[in-house]
């Protein structure tokens, strides 16, 4: 299958309105249109790489399947605990956490079903797995090695 190429011709705002515009033919450039094409991913160089967590993210899935071992929760109630649990100090934005709660449940480490609550609101209620208590495990101990390594670099450096 051949690679299609299309011009960007990006949109201008004069005064509220949009019109196309033409850059200098200098400055045009060539996209790869990826939707064209099933192999877009050995396009992009992205083949047999595999994403690793950043610390941050591997931090609030500890947070979350903590607080969910606990008892099962609404995704308000797991950002409400941990905020509680921590006098303030860490607050988990919607932005954050449903998209982790969303990953996490597709990765199979908890589960959700819809549920009316004591509000009588509909409300997806999040439980922890097998694989996700054994996730939790695996997060709490790289948590202590993690904690220990900080603790040497402050003490000794």
């Amino acid at each position: 299958m051949a690679t299609r190429w299309v011009d960007a011709a990006p949109l201008r705002s004069n005064q509220g309105r949009w019109r196309r515009h033409s850059l200098p033919e200098f400055h045009q450039e060539r996209l790869l249109d990826i939707a064209s094409t099933r192999q877009y991913p050995s396009v992009l160089g992205m083949l047999g790489k595999i994403k690793k967590p950043d610390a941050l993210q591997g931090t609030l899935d500890l947070l979350v399947l903590k607080t969910l071992s606990r008892e099962p929760r609404h995704g308000y109630g797991v950002a409400a605990r941990i905020q509680q649990i921590t006098d303030d100090t860490l607050r988990v934005e919607e932005g954050s956490l449903y998209p982790a709660l969303h990953r996490m449940e597709q990765a199979g480490w908890i589960a959700a079903e819809w549920r009316i609550t004591e509000n009588n609101r509909r409300a997806r209620i999040y439980r922890l797995t097998r694989a996700g208590q054994k996730r939790l495990s695996e997060e709490e101990a790289k948590w202590d090695r993690l904690l220990e390594a900080v603790g040497k670099v402050l003490r000794f450096a």
